[in-house]
């Protein structure tokens, strides 16, 4: 299959591109009104629980288990396939839909009791509807990309992002401007932003049936049952490790929220060192860590999943496609994130300052990002060799990794936020567990596969390391000589001129080296023959 990876890659990464850009826009809108404020707190803690089912039932295990499933049987039984589509579909919705009313009837229940429930309760109970419509989205997804369709999931969340941005921003001009300096006036902002994306769900779910007509079909025939067995026993350990991850991302937000949630300053009597401005400082520096891993890291491995699952029986396929997989998002992931590390203070200032998020604002946001920053590699190749795992069945040994890296992540937290670090310390524990999570998955699947440090792999690692280095120094130089900026302007043209220096000299020092993996992140890619035969020569 000639450069099928590559081309799938090109495809998620060009929308992922325009829906990250979405991204940043609505999160520009988001801090220029709102700050760094408790009340953007509070929403940000509420978003995180619909994403939790997402990324438990939609993009993580559901889709994970259904997608090799739906592959096989729509190769040996399109009408069994269409079945298992049709059966899972419905189910999800049902099974998500009732565990909705019974949350939502207990937050009810919660706001019942004596004193004020904070605003985060409040904005959980209005979103929870988000979750059976984004991960319904997400199974439509992983149908598409078996049908060779990766453009329509990656380009739906722009429909989030505009959504959520036009809704803060009519919010903020239906309320009177002296109503939005006080909480009441920010919660019913909050409020009309947490309704948009409910709305932004079901416009998304929308997208994606039209983008899948044509293409496959669903129905509830019974037929389809025993394949919706297998799905669900593929999931089951799935769901154990993405949950216990999920649980994770929860305690993480719960301990940078512990401000805004508690309304307290203290826990256990003792002063607590994190602020109201906590969860929102991180949510923006996670929001822009996140647009490389999201452009380049998730969309290799978004790509290279139903490859791997096609060729899980063929030793050699499978181990070359790894190979690639885990030399392309280094060579891309570990310049975006040293690339990153560096401009991350005039990149804030030029996509969050101003309004309410002041300088001060700024300086707090990048010095959390200088730690998610470092560990961009670890975070896509991760992705890259769970799937990797899941497509030779092998289930366990993800699981038990996951567990022990939230338990480090967890007490690395708990330490780091005592310290000067702070808030950053949460980001510094991400990125230590996401190094150790991937170098330990790389050993066990190279255990289970072999060669993974052959046919040059070891060497384009050897060159990535070398370019970025020559990258760095030309960056860091540039920006000792230009100095810092002091309004937007200034910011915009020496991050323009930081990104050019930054991008001319790693493509100049990889050509140079002779590394096939530029052609391979530009798109010219040679065929998987041709690529084992030059790759065995480096």
């Amino acid at each position: 299959m000639a450069d099928a990876l590559e081309r799938n890659t090109r495809t998620v990464m060009s929308l992922t591109f325009v829906s990250r850009i979405s991204g940043l826009v609505r999160e520009g809108v988001l801090s220029r009104l709102f700050g760094t404020d408790a009340t953007l707190g509070a929403f940000y803690f509420a978003f995180l629980i619909p994403n939790l089912f997402r990324r438990l039932f939609g993009e993580g295990a559901l889709a994970a288990a259904f997608l090799p499933e739906y592959q096989r049987l729509l190769a040996d039984d399109p009408r069994r396939a269409q079945a298992l589509a049709g059966l899972t579909a419905g189910g999800l919705l049902a099974g998500l839909g009732a565990v909705v009313v019974v949350a939502e009837c207990i937050l009810l229940l919660v706001t019942a009791l004596p004193g004020t429930p904070g605003p985060a309760l409040w904005l959980t109970m209005i979103m929870l509807p988000f979750a059976p419509l984004i991960c319904s989205v997400a199974l439509l997804g992983a149908m598409l990309q078996v049908h060779g369709r990766f453009g329509p999931t990656a380009a739906a969340p722009i429909i989030l992002n505009v959504c959520l941005a036009t809704a803060a921003g009519v919010g903020w001009c239906l309320i009177a401007p002296d109503a939005t300096d006080d909480d009441r006036g920010r919660m019913i902002v909050a409020a009309i932003m947490a309704g948009s994306v409910v709305v932004a769900g079901l416009l998304q779910a929308t997208w994606s049936m039209f983008a899948l007509r044509g293409h496959a079909r669903m129905s509830l025939d019974r037929s389809g049952i025993d394949g919706v067995r297998r799905v669900l026993r593929r999931m089951m350990p799935m769901l154990l490790g993405l949950g216990v991850l999920q649980v994770n991302t929860l305690l993480d937000g719960l301990i940078a929220s512990w401000p805004v949630l508690s309304s307290s300053d203290t826990i256990f009597g003792v002063a607590y060192p994190l602020d109201t401005h906590a969860m929102s400082t991180i949510t923006f520096a996670q929001r822009l860590y996140q647009f490389p891993l999201g452009v380049f890291g998730i969309a290799v491995a978004t790509a290279i999943y139903p490859l791997l699952t096609a060729r899980a029986t063929d030793h050699d396929h499978f181990a070359d496609t790894i190979r690639r997989g885990l030399r392309l998002v280094i060579f891309i992931g570990l310049p975006a994130g040293i690339g990153l590390l560096l401009v991350r203070t005039p990149l804030t200032a030029l996509l969050l300052e101003g309004g309410n998020f002041s300088s001060g604002d700024t300086h707090r946001v990048a010095y959390v990002l200088a730690g998610y920053a470092t560990s961009i590699w670890a975070y896509s190749a991760v992705q890259v060799l769970t799937r990797g795992f899941y497509a030779l069945d092998d289930l366990r040994t993800p699981v038990r990794l996951a567990v022990a890296m939230v338990a480090l992540n967890l007490v690395l937290n708990l330490i780091l936020i005592w310290t000067p670090l702070q808030e950053a310390g949460l980001a510094w524990s991400t990125a230590v567990s996401a190094t150790i999570q991937s170098l330990l998955l790389w050993i066990f699947l190279q255990r289970r596969t072999g060669g993974l440090f052959q046919r040059g792999v070891g060497r384009s690692i050897t060159g990535s390391i070398i370019a970025t280095a020559c990258m760095a120094a030309a960056v860091g130089g540039s920006l000792w000589a230009m100095g810092v900026g002091s309004d937007t302007l200034g910011w915009a043209w020496r991050l323009g001129v930081l990104v050019a220096v930054g991008g001319v000299s790693y493509a100049g020092i990889a050509r140079v080296l002779g590394m096939p993996e530029l052609r391979w992140a530009l798109g010219r890619s040679i065929s998987d023959n041709t690529d084992r035969d030059t790759s065995s020569t480096r």
